[in-house]
């Protein structure tokens, strides 16, 4: 459906048309996505911290500035999101053996296990681009990777 139908706006121009559309679509697409991440009790963010801590895991314990460079939101407050993980005991922290002010964080198996189990929530993320060809998917990040320069 198109967005002029979806909202029934007017638009300036055609490239105000292109930021709400995609201010839109974003909005529309993450809300499904934090629904499904919702019903396994995380939120985006934590969700997020998980994924990256058990790509990671292999190099060991993470900083928390590691985790921060490969937020998809970089305005989250990782040390917070880390604190929350902690309560569900989803990661660990610890001291460094080689800087006693910098914290190291690891995945443990509950969060391992969390992470298997949400495995519907990576085929969610897949199936909400569905209505796009394969080519039109590499030419959607294309464009994008291009917006952002």
């Amino acid at each position: 459906m198109k967005i002029d139908d979806e909202i029934k706006g007017r638009f300036r121009n055609d490239y105000h048309r292109g930021i709400i559309n995609l201010t839109y679509t974003v909005n529309q697409l993450g809300y499904q996505l934090m629904q499904s991440i919702k019903a396994h009790g995380l939120t985006e963010p934590q969700y997020n911290v998980l994924r990256v801590l058990r790509g990671f895991r292999k190099e060991g314990p993470i900083s928390i500035n590691f985790i921060k460079e490969r937020m998809l939101d970089k305005s989250s407050d990782v040390s917070r999101i880390v604190d929350n993980l902690l309560e569900k005991e989803l990661i660990v922290r610890k001291e460094s053996p080689n800087d006693r002010r910098q914290k190291e964080i690891d995945i443990t198996e509950k969060g391992l296990t969390l992470l298997s189990d949400m495995i519907v929530c990576d085929k969610k993320s897949d199936m909400l681009l569905q209505n796009l060809s394969p080519d039109e998917v590499k030419e959607l990040n294309r464009l994008l990777d291009k917006i952002r320069g």
